[in-house]
């Protein structure tokens, strides 16, 4: 599980996030993000009704992003708040896609 001072919580850390960020898109996942002042990095998921129509289905594609973020969480060598938004071809993609997505993420910063 994500620890809670890894999380962004409330709209307006979400919105700071896009007004100031940058972004990349990457496959199926779009990750906006932004350098913080904090000495951790936290993050936020969006999956949207667009991308999975079932609760169960939006909070599987959220559970498989928090699994890869906590395991790479210690990795990181700068603290940035980063939205993890899942697009319509999220749907139907394997814990293994996901986790290739998000090392190159993490590689490149």
């Amino acid at each position: 599980m994500l620890p809670k001072t890894n999380r962004l919580i409330t709209q307006h850390d979400f919105d700071a996030v896009f007004e100031k960020g940058r972004g990349t898109k990457r496959d199926f996942l779009i990750i906006q993000f932004v350098k913080n002042t904090l000495p951790h990095s936290r993050f936020g998921f969006i999956v949207s009704k667009k991308v999975a129509p079932k609760a169960v289905d939006r909070n599987l594609i959220k559970r498989r992003l928090r699994s890869l973020i906590t395991r790479h969480i210690n990795n990181m060598k700068s603290s940035l708040d980063v939205v993890i938004i899942a697009t319509p071809k999220t749907k139907g993609k394997t814990f293994e896609e996901f986790e290739k997505i998000l090392n190159g993420f993490f590689t490149s910063l």
